[in-house]
């Protein structure tokens, strides 16, 4: 199984919690038990898996990350846009995660983020469903 999930960003750099978004995807395509992979098709958004019981861990990723690749540097890219563009070269644009009973198998404490650096944009997720029956 393969699909497309679209998400409208809010914010000029935000980690969105995508993991219900995903697991309604799983559950609309009967994707019990298998290896969802997903991919993020842009060059200045990301995806990760964090902490999610504390919202304030995603406002420290986005404020660390600011400080390191700080948005108004002197970079050659004309667009204005370099910082986010390195921004998701660390976030990468990949991830995998095993299911099971159509939910992710993240751990306790753990959430999936749309990491968005150069919003608010209209994105879009590419999600392919591996089954354990194949």
């Amino acid at each position: 199984m393969t699909s497309e999930i679209d998400i409208e960003t809010k914010n000029e750099q935000e980690m969105l919690d995508i993991t219900s978004l995903v697991e309604k995807e799983l559950k609309e395509n009967d994707a019990k038990n298998g290896i969802c992979f997903l991919y993020c098709p842009h060059t200045t958004c990301g995806i990760a898996i964090n902490e999610g019981a504390d919202e304030n861990v995603r406002k420290d990723v986005i404020n660390k990350l600011n400080k390191l690749i700080a948005p108004d540097d002197k970079y050659l890219h004309t667009e204005g846009n370099s910082h986010s563009h390195i921004k998701s070269i660390l976030t990468g644009n990949s991830i995998f995660v095993f299911v099971r009973d159509f939910k992710l198998e993240l751990g306790r404490w753990q959430t999936l983020y749309l990491c968005e650096f150069d919003g608010p944009r209209s994105r879009k997720l590419w999600l392919k469903f591996i089954s354990d029956n194949n």
